[in-house]
């Protein structure tokens, strides 16, 4: 489903070149689940960003399917984005404003399918929250929820528009113990429903439950392992 070739990531500031990601070579399955991971500064967030196409690389090539995003303009990519990617974020994102159910409609934004009109948009959403466990939440607002429970909102709006690609960047990372396991839980099962899903993870025992780990390490991929059944 996606291969990437050869993916450079440069920054300059103040006359400084910094390389982020170095030659990265990277296949993914559709229906895999790989967690990525190394130390602070490694490059992990980079490579979840560019795989979103957030970042653009500045060398190589990233096939998703058979369309080079590397060569998209930037409207494009934001119908790929909203038609094709899910993201839940460490910080879980969720507009203050707005009740659990609205937030996770927001997933549908910019979907332009008859799935995404108000009929379908809602039974969707209804749908998503129930996969999550957070229907009886649905018309509170973040604030009123746990940690845990904001982020299976979050989850809900990332799947809500049935995406072909989901992105985690540290799922877990503002969660403790017992609602950490419990939103891997989640993914795990998303996964075993068919869902691709690439994760950015600190801790070994989450990145265990994907079904291949990458190691990065100074911008490059240095090890990269199925997990043994």
């Amino acid at each position: 489903m996606i291969r990437m070739e050869k993916i450079e990531r440069r920054y300059v500031s103040d006359d400084v070149e910094t390389t982020a990601l170095h030659a990265i070579d990277l296949s993914i399955a559709a229906g895999e689940f790989v967690a990525i991971m190394g130390p602070s500064g490694c490059g992990k967030s980079t490579l979840l960003n560019t795989l979103g196409t957030v970042d653009r690389p500045t060398g190589g090539k990233y096939l998703f399917g058979d369309r080079d995003l590397a060569a998209m303009d930037e409207k494009e990519l934001a119908k790929f984005r909203g038609s094709t990617l899910g993201f839940v974020f460490q910080s879980f994102n969720l507009i203050d404003e707005l009740t659990i159910e609205e937030n996770i409609a927001l997933g549908l934004a910019y979907r332009h399918d008859a799935g995404a009109k108000e009929g379908g948009r809602r039974g969707r959403v209804a749908a998503a929250m129930d996969k999550v466990g957070i229907a009886h939440r649905a018309r509170h607002f973040p604030h009123q929820l746990s940690g845990g429970q904001q982020q299976r909102a979050a989850i809900a709006r990332a799947i809500v528009g049935d995406p072909k690609l989901i992105l985690a960047d540290e799922p877990t990372g503002n969660l403790d113990t017992a609602n950490g396991e419990q939103v891997m839980n989640i993914l795990a099962g998303l996964n075993d429903e068919g869902a691709t899903i690439v994760m950015v993870t600190h801790s070994p025992s989450h990145a265990d439950m994907a079904k291949r780990r990458i190691d990065m390490l100074d911008g490059r991929i240095v090890a990269s392992a199925m997990r043994a059944l």
